[in-house]
């Protein structure tokens, strides 16, 4: 089986389209037995189009199944935004003003309320139950696929979904083994890391122009990339 991981995307529609006819491409001119498309989070927020970027990936996901797509952090701060406003969230901290416009709700003159309500009635449904449908974690071989990382000691199928979602440090500057590679996104680092313990292809797409996706089939690893 092929596996191709592509890093934090944050509403860059126009990268995730290219990085998917890089992928489409290849799958049909190698013709893999099996393929598997794994997203690790972070659709939203900062980049100009998270509602392109949400849309695009419902469509990709019902054309075919073997696309996957993971829960990031800011899907979730989005979520929590539209059930409790606050302007100390992590959404208004982070590059929610860029969701909302993505959605034709940019004016916070009138307020936080009546800009909650705007934007609570403009996005879809669809939308909401599609981040609420994204996984924590998926596994395949000898690789553990999550956004941010894993709590290391603990076993990967008792991860805590906190951690899943946000850790970094405990997790990023651990120096042993654990009971699979990790490949995850969450923290931008200027090339892609690839470590005995873990992978990561979060490239910061938003502001570099560069999404990352980390490609292994076998024993054979590398990395794909797509720029502005």
């Amino acid at each position: 089986m092929r596996l191709y991981a592509i890093g934090d995307i944050h509403g860059r529609l126009d990268l995730l389209e290219r990085m998917h006819e890089r992928i489409r491409t290849e799958i049909e001119r190698d013709r893999p037995a099996d393929w598997r498309v794994i997203h690790l989070g972070d659709y939203v927020d900062r980049g100009p189009d998270s509602r392109g970027v949400i849309d695009f990936l419902i469509g990709a996901k019902a054309s075919d199944a073997r696309n996957i797509t993971l829960a990031g952090n800011h899907d979730h701060g989005f979520l929590e935004f539209l059930g409790l406003p606050s302007m100390e969230s992590l959404f208004m901290q982070n590059g929610g003003v860029q969701t909302a416009a993505s959605y034709g709700v940019a004016d916070l003159s009138s307020g936080l309320v009546r800009f909650h309500s705007e934007l609570l009635q403009a996005v879809p449904v669809a939308h909401t139950s599609f981040v609420l449908s994204c996984g924590y974690s998926v596994s395949f071989g000898d690789f553990f696929f999550c956004h941010a990382g894993i709590r290391p000691g603990v076993p990967l199928y008792d991860q805590d979904p906190d951690d899943l979602l946000w850790i970094r440090y405990q997790f990023l500057l651990y120096p042993g083994l654990h009971p699979k590679v990790v490949v995850h996104g969450h923290t931008i680092t200027p090339k892609p890391e690839l470590l005995p313990n873990r992978v990561n292809v979060d490239t910061g797409a938003f502001g570099s122009g560069v999404l990352t996706a980390f490609v292994v089939e076998g024993a054979a690893k590398r990395l794909l990339t797509v720029e502005r």
